[in-house]
């Protein structure tokens, strides 16, 4: 099997975690506060690395991080009354999506979108 088939069954293979967080801080506030806190987030994956990769379209967040030697890559679209969170997951870890879904969305709501 050649490196380019590889990567084309690997990304194939890929799961996605969907995640919809309601907030009520608005647009500005929720992606302030995930700009400031997207760090914390991306600790909650096994194994990932200290920088991400990410940048800014609009309102939609784009990153990459390494995680047990996997590359985790996702978008998080911010609107007005939700968060939007996308996570594909290679290989091994698709088995930790469930578990991973859950912890991603309680912690997302409260590190981050609960109004203070």
């Amino acid at each position: 099997m050649t490196r380019a088939s590889i990567r084309y069954t690997l990304v194939r293979m890929a799961s996605p975690i969907t995640i919809s967080i309601p907030h009520q801080l608005g647009r500005a506030e929720a992606r302030r506060r995930i700009e400031g806190g997207f760090a914390k987030i991306i600790k909650l994956l096994p194994g990932s690395s200290e920088v991400p990769s990410q940048r800014w379209e609009g309102d939609q967040l784009l990153f990459s991080v390494a995680a047990l030697g996997q590359t985790v890559s996702g978008a998080i679209q911010v609107h007005d009354t939700t968060v939007a969170m996308e996570i594909e997951l290679p290989g091994i870890l698709r088995v930790i999506a469930s578990g991973l879904k859950e912890r991603l969305q309680k912690k997302m709501g409260q590190l981050l979108l609960t109004k203070r």
